[in-house]
Parts: C-alpha cells; sequence; structure tokens
C-alpha cells in the first residue's frame, strides 16, 4: 500500500501542480466557453480574489502531495476544491467528469491512509 500510496500522492500533486502554474503563469490560453459554464466562470472572474486564491492553495497541496509532507494538512485543504471541481463537472461540462472522479476517489484513499493522523480530531 505505501506504493500505492507514493503513486496516488504524486499524480494528484502533478495534477494541482500543472493545473496552478497554467493558470497562474498563463501559459495556456483557455477555449472560449458558452453556455451555462460561461455564466459560472464568469461570476468566478468577477470575483477577482477567488481564482489566484484557489490556484495558490492548489500549487501549495501539489507542492506538498509532491514532497510528502504535509499530506494530511493538503488532503483537508484540497478537499473542498474538489468538491467543487466534482459539482462543476457534473452539472456543468462533463468532460472533466473521468478527472474530477478520479480527485474524489484519490483523496478519499490519502485521507483512508493517513487515517491515523485524523483519529483525535474524530474523538468525542
Amino acid at each position: 500500500m505505501k506504493i500505492a500510496t507514493i503513486i496516488v500522492r504524486s499524480l494528484m500533486g502533478l495534477l494541482f501542480l500543472f493545473a496552478s502554474i497554467t493558470y497562474l503563469f498563463k501559459l495556456i490560453t483557455p477555449p472560449p466557453l458558452t453556455g451555462s459554464m460561461k455564466t459560472f466562470n464568469d461570476g468566478l472572474q468577477a470575483s477577482v480574489y477567488l481564482m489566484p486564491t484557489v490556484k495558490v492553495i492548489e500549487l501549495i497541496c501539489g507542492l506538498a502531495f509532491l514532497s510528502g509532507r504535509f499530506v494530511p494538512l493538503a488532503t483537508v485543504l484540497i478537499a473542498p476544491i474538489i468538491v467543487n471541481i466534482l459539482g462543476v463537472s457534473a452539472f456543468l461540462s462533463r468532460e472533466g467528469l473521468p478527472v474530477a472522479i478520479f480527485l474524489v476517489l484519490a483523496n478519499a484513499f490519502l485521507a483512508y491512509q493517513y487515517r491515523e493522523r485524523f483519529a483525535a480530531l474524530l474523538r468525542s
């Protein structure tokens, strides 16, 4: 299981690192959006602080996943972002659904692997 944990952690880290670096440094021009996805994206862009903040959190979590340090903290920080990715992929843009499902399963797997670190949080 240790090797599986390293592989899942690395894949998630690379994915979030790539997504955040390409957004922050504007390395890739995104395709034009249409319909509901355009309306949703316009709302996100209207709140100027939101997307850069999300991408910085993705960058920090991606580095944590790749380095293997602070992985439990990274799984907690990235969970709301993954839920949002899943919601957008399920209801607005189906193209990203396989990646969103992978992220949900991978984050759940990592949370399970590091469950002893969360034990104190779950005690009454």
